[in-house]
């Protein structure tokens, strides 16, 4: 499986700070925002990647994570335009995705939670279908929405920011899609918004019965940084549990090197290249403990 990070859009709701960079590349706490989500695609088993930017960024996204091999990863990119709807990834990304399936993460979304990266490889095994994540949120109407039966607890509807939501489950944004989505999302019109809507794409796999629904209950954690007062709350989150437990959250060289990606030697060289700073001292410290273990 193959994963996309889609890192465009202006950021308006962050303005001013995101008048001259990308939202994506802001920090949460002590990492840039991007991280959190590459960090998810690493974890569900996926190396190949490929970040969508709008065209200004792309330097600078280059810039941060170069060619993936620091992480074990192989990482290109790609341009969107325009923000023309989170659908259209697939669109950009039809010949890096070929004839495999694909996962797709926004890059402002920040999950967290003991279990997910079992639940992500679960998603990404599936042969067929399309896997996303619901989380309960007490403002459903900002976001795509996704009710279910009553008998069966199966995913019902999926609805793009209702006025009147069916429930409290929100659409995630991290999808695992068979390779039939870059069909499907070539087939669908732009919303009323002028864009192309992944609601519409779930809906495809939801009407033919190949929609699978992972709720996301107590004890996860799902993050959205659109807004200044998100943004804050993500960084204190984040803030909290690694002061607490003396661990990172999302960190690359990590997980990398827990995965097997790379070296101890390698991760302890790409260190030394980033400064005196507790980032660095932090990977010092854990890939010591790690390979000790």
């Amino acid at each position: 499986m193959k994963g996309i990070i889609l890192a465009g859009g202006r950021g308006t709701r962050l303005y001013p700070v995101t008048i001259s960079v990308s939202k994506q590349l802001l920090p949460v706490h002590d990492k840039p925002m991007i991280y959190y989500s590459l960090g998810m695609l690493m974890l569900a088993g996926i190396r190949d990647i490929l970040v969508i930017t709008m065209p200004r960024d792309r330097p600078l996204f280059e810039g941060l994570l170069g060619d993936g091999s620091g992480f074990g990863l192989s990482i290109s990119y790609a341009e969107q335009a325009e923000p023309n709807g989170l659908a259209e990834a697939f669109i950009i990304g039809r010949d890096f995705i070929g004839d495999g399936a694909v996962a797709l993460i926004l890059g402002d979304n920040i999950f967290y939670g003991a279990g997910l990266p079992e639940l992500c490889r679960e998603a990404a095994a599936r042969k067929t279908g399309a896997t996303v994540f619901a989380y309960r949120v007490d403002d459903p109407e900002r976001y795509g929405v996704v009710s279910f039966s009553g008998e069966s607890g199966l995913a019902e509807t999926i609805e793009e920011k209702p006025k009147r939501p069916r429930s409290s489950w929100a659409v995630t944004g991290l999808y695992f899609y068979s390779n039939d989505v870059i069909d499907i999302a070539a087939s669908i019109r732009p919303s009323a918004r002028g864009e192309l809507e992944i609601t519409d794409v779930n809906r495809a796999y939801l009407a033919r019965g190949d929609l699978h629904v992972c709720r996301l209950g107590r004890g996860f954690a799902w993050l959205d940084t659109g807004t200044h007062d998100s943004l804050h709350d993500a960084a204190s989150f984040v803030r909290t549990i690694e002061h607490r437990q003396g661990i990172k959250i999302m960190c690359p060289e990590e997980i990398a090197f827990e995965l097997g990606y790379v070296s101890a030697d390698q991760v302890l060289a790409r260190a030394d290249l980033l400064g005196k700073n507790d980032y660095t001292t932090y990977l010092q410290r854990r890939i010591r403990e790690l390979a000790d273990a």
